[in-house]
């Protein structure tokens, strides 16, 4: 049937490695007598799973079985015909000698299938532990939940600085508020047709999303001289739901929510199509959802053209006239809704155009910039790419190490680390163009990026939340939550990204100082660049997290506010990356707010940020990273001193607002600090939404559990030492209990009545017969359930004796205990 397989079968070729090994590790342990001759090695099929996306994962990943592309039945079903006789006899053989692949062979997911879905005899190559980019391979493909429909086009837009600045809009007061009519007086030309909102759940996903022709959902045009618009936004990081025609060049859009919510309207990115010159066209979003915006202080949206782009090399631009930010005039009866709305004219016919509410920065471009630095040699000699974990939807989250290789292990021993995460808000994409400057900077060879990677590890997770950058989120995951508020999960198969997050960051805890934690964001309420922190309680260390935001703000002062930081902690941002850090003991634990809009800061006052500006932010960061851990100490002191001076302002100020006068000399640095600043609520989403109602139960039975195992768990005695100890601190117990007996004895006679010293020694020696007569003679065990039985334990006033004397049993001349044989334990090298 086969007979190129049964060809391969007969050939003598080199053992695989990893087969050779699983032969050894089986037949040691019994399981594999066969000869490993009689199968055939998995180095002839390695290309069958690894070159098939298929067999990467499987096709519902929110089943989480593994690598299996088949059940277990289908697999029973196609064994007995799957394979041509000569082999299925050899096969048969071997299944006689083994105990492993006699019952049944198809419970192992070590078992090849070739592309037609059937069984070929023989291990796979073991799982990558961390995920590596190969020059030749081609990157993941995005994973989808089943419900979105996807289109199958690779979009891909340039890089490009506007030569001059580009100014906030300035309001003249004529600007129009257009009546919002609705599809009932309009013509919807694009709508989504089914949106995962709140009440559902993801379940599973796949690459390319849901299976099926993909819908054109626009309308169709009559001919050339139609003039309507044709509205696209099912591609990475799109967010449109409908588009509704209410005059000839005037559209109301309405924003997709973020997936399995019922809110968080404020990303958008769309494409438009069959444009015109020289029209003037009106968009109005009417569903937003924050009662203040940076379109308010003269934000404009971004447009991108793609016939500029090919002729003239021009990228993303601000454009926009008449630009308003309202409260909608239809009301639901739940919530509020506001509009944003503005005219523009495209600048060419027939042109293909993009808009957008920031610089979009997709998962995509983050795999081919991961890609470059992977294949860059010299790059990738000191940064190593890992994988973090898998997302709900099974996307990998990357972790990038950077540092310089040690010359010694006291040398590495020594570095402190630095941890830098992005993109937990997934349509914040101007913490991806910080983050893209701080690695194009740290990855250069540049004598201070090369002097930072001497000193410094620096883990970085450049998108922690790659789900909802795919599927176009502005706020929340897959699971339907903001994840910068569940930092404190126990969820980890709910939240992955964040769980493991945390758990890296505490293990590199426990190996060296974490001297600093900051996490890139968006903010759509202010401009410029600012940072929240921790206010520190210990005295030692007074206003010391502050000096970080200052120095930052000095090598940056057209784009960085000291001013506008904070670092109060309040209580509803307890779940947040930043607060959760500092409890864990990263003194310097940020969150870095980026603005949507732009500067009100020097040269760049009354501007927009560009991808270059927030790149060169990125440079700042490592900047103020060498002038922090400055061994001289100048440029630290003088901005403690500084602090110390505006803390005092800040303080007459809060005083004078109240109308009170302090003499603060001596006691102003007692004054707790939280008090004199107001809120860090930047946003109307920054309380927590709690679990979703599917998983409650699901944290309920872990807490019970992890209860219960607190209450049963028990320390194992890992070593004959430890065991030895442990029985060594048994005896002083019962040699202390002879003693209390004897002591309970003297107390129950009359308090004057004397007692015989003979006596006392009788005493003792009848107590201490009797013990030895109700205890069998001690043995050395092996188990280490034995090592912590709770009454086996000191009291509390005995322990200090323990710790001053550790072998009281040997120093009192008791008998040689007897030594029986101990129990080896052999493990496989």
């Amino acid at each position: 049937m086969f007979p190129a397989l049964e060809t391969e079968v007969k050939q003598e070729t080199l053992p695989d490695p990893y087969e050779d090994f699983m032969y050894h590790h089986l037949q040691y342990y019994g399981y594999f007598k066969g000869h490993r001759g009689s199968l055939p090695t998995s180095a002839t099929h390695q290309h069958v799973w690894k070159n098939n996306p298929r067999y990467l994962l499987s096709g519902s990943f929110g089943e989480r079985q593994g690598m299996i592309p088949d059940p277990l039945q289908k697999e029973k079903l196609l064994w007995p015909t799957c394979i041509s006789s000569p082999v299925h006899r050899q096969i048969e053989a071997v299944s006689r000698d083994s105990l492993m692949l006699s019952s049944p062979l198809l419970k192992s997911r070590q078992l090849l299938h070739d592309e037609f879905g059937e069984v070929n005899p023989c291990l796979r190559e073991p799982r990558d532990l961390f995920t590596f980019f190969s020059s030749s391979g081609p990157l993941q493909a995005p994973r989808w939940p089943i419900e979105c429909e996807v289109i199958k086009e690779n979009l891909h837009h340039i890089e490009w600085v506007p030569p001059q600045p580009e100014y906030f809009y300035q309001p003249t007061g004529n600007e129009k508020l257009p009546e919002i009519v609705g599809e009932e007086k309009g013509t919807v030309v694009f709508q989504l047709d089914s949106v995962p909102t709140e009440g559902s759940y993801f379940t599973s996903s796949r690459v390319g999303g849901k299976r099926g022709i993909i819908k054109e959902l626009a309308v169709t045009l009559q001919g050339p001289e139609d003039k309507t618009l044709l509205f696209e936004s099912r591609f990475e990081s799109g967010n449109l739901r409908k588009a509704v025609r209410v005059d000839t060049y005037e559209y109301e859009l309405t924003l997709r929510t973020d997936l399995y919510t019922n809110k968080h309207t404020q990303w958008f990115y769309f494409r438009v199509q069959n444009t015109r010159k020289d029209a003037t066209y009106r968009f109005t979003i009417v569903n937003l959802l924050k009662p203040k915006s940076l379109y308010t202080m003269g934000m404009k949206p971004l447009m991108y053209s793609q016939l500029d782009a090919k002729t003239h090399n021009i990228g993303w631009r601000r454009e926009g006239n008449e630009i308003r930010y309202y409260k909608n005039n239809r009301d639901d009866g739940q919530q509020a809704f506001y509009c944003l709305t503005w005219t523009i004219q495209f600048p060419h016919d027939q042109d293909t155009c993009f808009f957008a509410h920031f610089y979009p920065y997709t998962y995509t471009d983050l795999q081919c910039y991961l890609l470059s630095v992977a294949n860059n040699p010299v790059q990738s000699q000191f940064c190593k790419l890992r994988t973090l974990c898998r997302s709900l939807a099974g996307n990998t989250v990357y972790l990038l190490t950077i540092t310089n290789p040690s010359r010694t292990p006291q040398e590495a021993a020594a570095k402190k680390a630095v941890v830098l995460s992005a993109r937990v808000h997934p349509g914040e994409s101007n913490g991806s163009w910080i983050m893209k400057g701080f690695l194009d900077f740290i990855l250069s060879n540049s004598p201070d990026a090369q002097l930072l990677r001497d000193i410094f590890v620096f883990k970085v997770v450049p998108m922690l939340n790659p789900d909802g950058v795919i599927v176009g989120n502005y706020r929340c995951s897959l699971a339907g939550r903001d994840l910068n508020r569940h930092y404190k999960t126990i969820l980890k198969e709910s939240f992955p990204c964040i769980w493991y997050t945390r758990n890296m960051i505490k293990r590199l805890l426990e190996e060296r100082e974490v001297l600093l934690y900051c996490d890139f964001h968006g903010h759509s309420r202010k401009n410029n660049i600012f940072l929240y922190g921790c206010n520190n309680n210990d005295r030692k260390y007074w206003l010391h997290e502050r000096v970080f935001p200052l120095m930052l703000s000095k090598n940056a002062p057209d784009k960085f506010s000291f001013h506008s930081c904070n670092f109060k902690v309040q209580k509803c941002k307890e779940g947040t990356g930043r607060v959760v850090m500092w409890r864990m003991g990263i003194l310097n634990s940020y969150t870095m707010e980026s603005t949507f809009g732009g500067s009100t800061l020097g040269n760049k006052r009354d501007t927009h940020f560009t991808t270059e500006d927030l790149k060169s932010l990125g440079y700042h960061v490592c900047d103020t990273l060498l002038d922090f851990c400055d061994p001289d100490r100048t440029k630290f002191m003088q901005c403690l001193t500084e602090l110390k001076e505006l803390l005092q302002q800040e303080i007459h100020k809060k005083f004078n607002e109240l109308g009170q006068d302090m003499d603060l000399e001596g006691s102003w640095s007692d004054i707790c600090l939280s008090d004199i600043e107001s809120s860090t609520s930047g946003s109307d989403s920054s309380l927590s939404d709690g679990l979703p109602v599917h998983l409650l139960n699901v944290a309920d039975e872990l807490n019970q559990k992890k209860k219960m195992y607190k209450k049963k768990k028990k320390k194992p005695l890992q070593t004959r030492k430890q065991r030895n100890e442990q029985y060594q601190k048994n005896n002083l117990m019962q040699e202390l209990k002879l003693t209390e007996d004897a002591l309970l004895q003297l107390h129950g006679r009359d308090k004057g009545t004397s007692l015989d010293p003979s006596k006392m020694t009788s005493i003792l020696t009848k107590s201490k017969e009797r013990m030895q007569m109700e205890k069998p003679r001690p043995t050395v065990s092996c188990s280490p359930k034995r090592s912590t039985n709770s009454s086996q334990e000191p009291a509390a006033d005995m322990k200090s004796h323990w710790s001053r004397n550790r072998y009281p049993a040997t120093k009192r001349g008791r008998a040689a205990m007897t030594v029986y044989p101990s129990l080896h334990i052999y493990t496989y090298p």
